[in-house]
């Protein structure tokens, strides 16, 4: 599950998406002040109007999936006779600093790397192509399931026929205040832990 809020581009208006959809193929059914969003017959989200009567949110963009805001928007679902299962909800951070444990050439692209990258859950296959990717650096990880600054959300996926997991980050990727505009992934000092949030720009 994956939560937005915009109250300047969209309105004000939380949209909680359950499933990913192609956006030309969802229908929207409104009663009241809740949205239901399906594709075909499946419910892949809700959106909430007037989200600021209920919530208080400080972020433009993602909103940080805790338990405790999960609960809190399952209530106010509930009291519109909407049942929304947090079973299988994953609140652990989506943004943490990984160690790059091996990093060779892709076997079909000049410019991408193949990465094993250590997190705080086991080990990721990331493909990249920063040029300043290399073993041995401690570095910003979006895991499956991030929303990064932009929106983008962050599958597993394949490059040029190799699995990927995940992104390593620049610091433009991540929104952060003076963040470099050359090209490269963010390298970080190596006190950061491994498996460590990570804060993000918004």
């Amino acid at each position: 599950m994956n939560v937005f809020y915009n109250k300047e581009g969209v309105g004000d208006v939380l949209m909680i998406i359950l499933e990913d959809a192609p956006r030309a193929e969802v229908t929207a059914t409104r009663e009241g002040d809740v949205a239901t969003i399906k594709h075909g017959d499946r419910i892949v989200g809700y959106n909430l109007f007037d989200a600021s009567n209920t919530f208080t949110i400080e972020t433009q963009g993602p909103v940080e999936l805790t338990e405790e805001f999960a609960m809190r928007i399952q209530e106010e679902l509930a009291k519109r006779e909407i049942e929304l299962s947090l079973e299988h909800v994953d609140y652990s951070p989506k943004f943490v600093v990984g160690f790059v444990a091996s990093c060779e050439k892709h076997p079909d692209a000049d410019k991408l790397s193949v990465c094993q990258v250590e997190v705080d859950n086991g080990t990721l296959q990331i493909v990249c192509g920063a040029p300043n990717v290399a073993t041995g650096q401690k570095v910003v990880v979006a895991k499956p399931g991030a929303v990064m600054p932009s929106g983008l959300i962050i599958r597993p996926s394949a490059l040029r026929g190799v699995p990927s997991s995940g992104m390593l980050c620049s610091a433009r990727e991540l929104g952060l205040a003076d963040a470099p505009q050359e090209k490269g992934i963010l390298v970080l000092d190596d006190t950061k832990a491994v498996g460590e949030a990570f804060s993000i720009g918004r």
